[in-house]
């Protein structure tokens, strides 16, 4: 009996070498293994990522329809601002910009390939009034 003992997101890119770069600093990883053609690491906290070279990759237009959304990742976060200007420092972008009026649960962003992500606090659970 077949038996899976850890998985491993794996997003196509043209230059892993890059990307695993921006993740490995996103994540205060380290990259636990890399080949011609592919690139993995470790986060801090134990997650697990790969970059595999496709010269054709088309980076995802999301939110616009075509060659929309192939791959989404969430990220939980402390501090979102502090997530942010980390993210922006390494070269993603924003993809959703909300209303400067107040504090946001979740931001969504590209990073330098174009796949998108998003950051999130955890929101706190009050117990339930009256």
């Amino acid at each position: 009996m077949a038996q899976v003992v850890a998985g491993i997101v794996v997003l196509d890119c043209s230059e892993p070498e890059k990307l695993a770069a921006f993740y490995k600093e996103f994540l205060d990883g380290e990259e636990t293994d890399a080949t011609a053609n592919r690139v993995e690491i470790r986060g801090a906290e134990g997650m697990r990522l790969a970059f595999r070279r496709d010269v054709n990759a088309t980076p995802p237009s999301w939110p616009r329809p075509e060659n929309s959304l192939q791959a989404h990742l969430d990220f939980y976060v402390d501090d979102l601002d502090e997530a942010e200007r980390k993210v922006i420092g390494l070269g993603g972008r924003p993809l959703e910009t909300k209303d400067a009026g107040g504090p946001y649960e979740e931001r969504g962003y590209a990073d330098p390939s174009g796949h998108s992500f998003t950051l999130r606090t955890e929101s706190a659970t009050a117990p339930k009034q009256g």
